[in-house]
Order: structure tokens, then C-alpha cells, then sequence
């Protein structure tokens, strides 16, 4: 099942999205800039294989919610995150707000 629903953050309206699949709930919420997104995100490929897309988004392990997406400090973050100032240990909240 797939689940989209708004979320406020600041004076923004972003979208979470989950998906619910076998064993596990792939969770995300984003801007029009980037996103952030529970432990199924792969950093490291987005910052190796995919750099030249400059994708934005940041992770967060051990989250099975969107609050609590929200809410967990960023674990990961690609190297086009960081030159927007998002930095690991920031946020969900955070990071959305400087995605902005």
C-alpha cells in the first residue's frame, strides 16, 4: 500500500510518502529541492554513481514513521545536501527547512 499525505513544516505544506512492503515501510518526505528518507536510502550510491544528478536528500535509521522521519537526527547526507548546510546529527525538521 502506498500512503501520500501532507505535512506541515514551518510555514510549508511538503508531502510524505510511505510504502508499505513485505517486512519493511520505505518512509519520505520532500521538497521541491530534495528530500529525506528512512534507512533504505543509499547515500553512498547517490554520491558515487548518481553525483552528477546533484541529488539533495538525507537519512535517518531505525524510523517507522514520518513522524518520527521528522523528528530523528540525519545519519547520512549526500555532498549536494551538505553544500546547502545540512549536516548529520541535524533534524529531519532541519534539514527539510534548509531544502526549502
Amino acid at each position: 500500500m502506498v500512503t501520500l499525505e501532507p505535512v506541515q513544516v514551518g510555514d510549508y505544506t511538503l508531502t510524505a510518502v510511505e510504502v508499505k512492503l513485505p517486512k519493511t515501510t520505505l518512509i519520505t518526505v520532500s521538497t521541491s529541492k530534495g528530500y529525506i528518507m528512512c534507512g533504505a536510502l543509499d547515500v553512498g550510491l547517490l554520491n558515487e554513481r548518481l553525483g552528477q544528478r546533484q541529488i539533495i536528500a538525507a537519512r535517518a535509521v531505525g524510523v517507522k514513521t514520518v513522524a518520527e522521519l521528522l523528528a530523528a537526527p540525519m545519519e547520512s547526507v549526500t555532498h549536494e545536501a551538505e553544500k546547502l548546510g545540512i549536516v548529520p546529527g541535524m533534524t529531519g525538521v532541519e534539514a527539510l527547512i534548509r531544502m526549502m
